[in-house]
């Protein structure tokens, strides 16, 4: 619910979030229609076959929801005022570009940054592990057909579950994804693209915990990194390193920054900065 009260109304009556909600109904929609039309349903002569894209957009909502519902909770429950989710809906192949919480106060200390930091990614990841493990148990073993489809990377993760599930697969042979496990994937690109040690994404939250103001020099090589890989893997990291050049490459401080982490919290850290690699996938497309 918002927390925000209607002017002049009782303070017991909360306003409806109306934005909120009208963004996760198109979102729900638009991954509706990207999941019927990755299944080859026509929609314009059999609309009622957008049930086919229940199983990924159901699977994908429930990914990018946890991600950011684990922000919010943990937010409210460290005192920081924040938005419930804006989903963002988008034509394009998944019919989103993710979700999003706005913060409305300062963060006090690095423990709190740090805490808000990585819920997100833990709980996205504790929904999206299972979801890709169930939905490669569902996909087929297939043929390599050169060009066939939307040919996807791997990352140390979703290689590991791969095996786990199919085994060694032969070179002549591949992995068709179920859409179930095509949401999956998604959710581990998502959660890699997050956890990016830059600016005031959840790396960058995690990285300024731990490291304070020297997050800077890894945010700067991890540009480095990202350019080098847009010219040599993927052009994709060419955007991303300009879009996170004009939204910026540095943490600004907390307020009270000499505050250290304990112990527990550096583990945590640390662990979420190898999740991170673990993720990442440096030729996704």
């Amino acid at each position: 619910m918002n927390t925000n009260l209607t002017e002049g109304t009782d303070p017991g009556k909360r306003k409806i979030p109306v934005l909120h909600i009208l963004l996760f109904l198109l979102t729900v929609g638009a991954t509706l229609v990207a999941g019927s039309l990755q299944q080859g349903a026509d929609l314009l002569e059999n609309p009622e076959d957008i049930w086919k894209g229940i199983p990924f957009s159901f699977t994908l909502i429930l990914i990018l929801g946890a991600h950011e519902f684990g922000h919010y909770f943990v937010s409210r429950m460290r005192g920081v005022r924040v938005t419930l989710p804006y989903f963002i809906p988008a034509p394009s192949i998944i019919g989103t570009f993710g979700a999003f919480i706005k913060m409305k106060s300062p963060i006090m200390d690095r423990r709190t940054l740090l805490d808000i930091g990585v819920a997100g990614p833990l709980s996205g990841l504790v929904v999206a592990v299972p979801v890709l493990f169930v939905g490669l148990i569902l996909s087929e073993i297939v043929p390599a057909v050169p060009q066939a489809g939307l040919s996807l990377g791997s990352s140390l993760l979703f290689s590991c579950l791969n095996w786990i599930v199919h085994g060694s697969i032969p070179d002549q042979m591949d992995v068709m994804l179920h859409p179930i496990a095509f949401s999956g994937w998604i959710g581990l690109l998502v959660t890699s693209l997050n956890l990016l040690p830059v600016g005031q994404l959840d790396g960058g939250h995690v990285a300024y915990a731990i490291f304070g103001r020297r997050q800077r020099i890894v945010a700067v090589a991890i540009m480095l990194l990202l350019v080098i890989l847009g010219m040599t893997e993927w052009p994709g990291w060419l955007f991303w390193a300009a879009f996170l050049l004009f939204i910026g490459v540095h943490h600004p401080p907390v307020i009270y920054d000499w505050i250290p982490l304990d112990g527990r919290r550096k583990k945590i850290g640390w662990l979420t900065l190898f999740l991170f690699a673990a993720t990442f996938t440096p030729k996704p497309f």
